[in-house]
């Protein structure tokens, strides 16, 4: 049996306040939310991370977490999706999180540090990356 929370939740082991589902997706309510409507949408494939799930496993997730802001209502959210320690990720199952911003206090804070460029470096990058895509 996995200790995964988030597999206990779609294995329905764990309840959760269902929002939408399909054969690969779960949407739920998140019950540490930063604002009212705080959503998760997680694949039903477990993965920690986002490189871990199939193509065809991640077919749903943006149009489900449309749904969700849809129908939450809010002209203002952030969609996030954290891979690893460091990028703040705190379950090892890959989820979205749609996060209404009604107002500065509640919702996401997002810090922006920003680094200045070096064109020459950012276009060695460039053709690096492209190279390997």
């Amino acid at each position: 049996m996995s200790a995964c929370i988030f597999c206990k939740i779609i294995k329905g082991e764990i309840p959760c306040f269902k929002l939408f589902e399909t054969e690969k997706t779960l949407a739920f309510l998140d019950i540490n939310p930063l604002s009212r409507g705080h959503a998760l949408v997680i694949p039903k494939f477990h993965g920690e991370k986002l490189l871990d799930i199939p193509d065809e496993h991640l077919t749903d997730i943006l149009p489900i977490v449309k749904k969700v802001a849809k129908a939450v209502g809010t002209d203002n959210y952030n969609i996030l999706q954290n891979n690893g320690r460091l990028a703040h990720q705190e379950v090892d199952h890959v989820h979205f999180h749609m996060i209404p911003k009604p107002n500065e206090a509640e919702g996401l804070g997002v810090g922006w540090p920003q680094q200045k460029t070096d064109m020459d470096k950012l276009k060695a990058l460039f053709e690096d990356l492209k190279s390997r895509i």
